[in-house]
Order: structure tokens, then sequence, then C-alpha cells
């Protein structure tokens, strides 16, 4: 019912060309240089997709030694992993992204990032997360890393066989603490019926 995907990408700062990140071009002094048009994010999407369903990876499909993906819009990269995505029988729930670079700041552009991804994937922005982070201490200022979660569901699958599919996963640790919880609690005691005295007609309580 489920399948996850990962994808990771790197790309080296570089001046004289834009900046695309998410398949929105930002205002800075430098670009990401790279075969297509550089776009960490959007590499890394493509992988995530590929690799949620088994299908390779983003260089066996666009080699970089192919002039055809010279300054190629890295949306159809996506289009094309999305193809494999459907013919395999899934379609994408949500994805998570994270974005490791010194500058710029992401935070002004979040908004339209995740909504331009979330268009490019066919989802809800709201199924889309952006977060950046800053590599202090990596070596790596000159560069833009990018890392992405995919969660891909069958097709056709409503949401309470998603519910039942993921209750039937095993959780071995999980049921071993849930367990461990209820053997913990001691059960309730019984109460003893109580024994109503009778008074006789002397008034004194008899049993």
């Amino acid at each position: 019912m489920f399948r996850i995907g990962y994808g990771w990408d790197s790309h080296r700062f570089k001046g004289g060309i834009p900046l695309k990140i998410g398949g929105v071009t930002l205002p800075h002094d430098r670009g990401l240089a790279g075969h297509s048009d550089g776009d960490v994010l959007l590499h890394a999407v493509t992988d995530a997709l590929l690799g949620g369903v088994a299908a390779g990876d983003i260089g066996a499909y666009f080699p970089p030694n192919d002039k055809k993906w010279k300054g190629a819009d890295s949306a159809v990269f996506i289009r094309e992993a999305l193809k494999k995505v459907a013919k395999a029988g899934y379609a994408v729930s949500n994805v998570d992204c994270t974005l490791i670079l010194s500058t710029p700041k992401i935070g002004p552009h979040a908004r339209k990032i995740q909504a331009r991804v979330a268009e490019l994937l066919k989802i809800a922005p709201g199924n889309v997360g952006i977060k950046a982070k800053t590599p202090e201490g990596m070596g790596t200022d000159n560069a833009a890393i990018a890392h992405v979660a995919v969660l891909l569901v069958k097709k056709g699958a409503s949401g309470e066989h998603r519910l039942e599919a993921a209750e039937e996963t095993p959780q071995p640790e999980v049921d071993q603490v849930v367990e461990q919880m209820l053997q913990s609690v001691e059960p309730p005691k019984k109460k003893s019926p109580k024994v109503h005295a009778r008074r006789g007609t002397s008034g004194a309580e008899t049993s």
C-alpha cells in the first residue's frame, strides 16, 4: 500500500547563471552549476520518486553527457519520474524537503517554492514540506544540498484501506511496550457483596 523514496543532491555555486531552487528563480548573485538548470531540489525530488518505485536514478534517464539535457528545465525530470511512479501503480501522498545552504535565505521564498513543487507533483501545498538549514561546520558554504523524502500510496486505495494497511504493519517494538504496560496494570479487585443486617422485633440486629 505504501512506498517511501529518498533523494539527495548537491551542486556548487557558480557566477553568471540564475539560481533555481524548487522550480523558482531566486534573486542571488550566483546560480548552481549543473548540466541542466542546476535545480538541486528538483533533482533530489526526482531521485526520491524514482527510488520509491525502484526505477533507478536521475542519471540513468538524463545522463549529464547527453547534450539534449544541457540547460534543461528540471521540471521535465519531475514529469518523467511521475510517469514511472504512475506506471508502477502509485501516486504521491506527500513530500518533505530539507535544503542546506549558506545563502540566500530560503525563508522568504519558502511559500513560493512549496507551491511550485506541489504544482509539479499534483498535490496540495500542505503536503509539501520545505525546510532550510545552514551548513555550520560542514565546509560546504560554496554548495547547496537537498534531502528529500517522499511517501507514495497505491492508486485506488481508500483512506480506510490505507489505515488498515498501516495497522497491519508489524510493529514489534510498539507491541512489546503495550504488552508490558498492560501487564503492569493490576486488574480491579472484585468487591465482596454487602451483607445487609436485619433488625428483629426487639430492635437488636440479627444476621
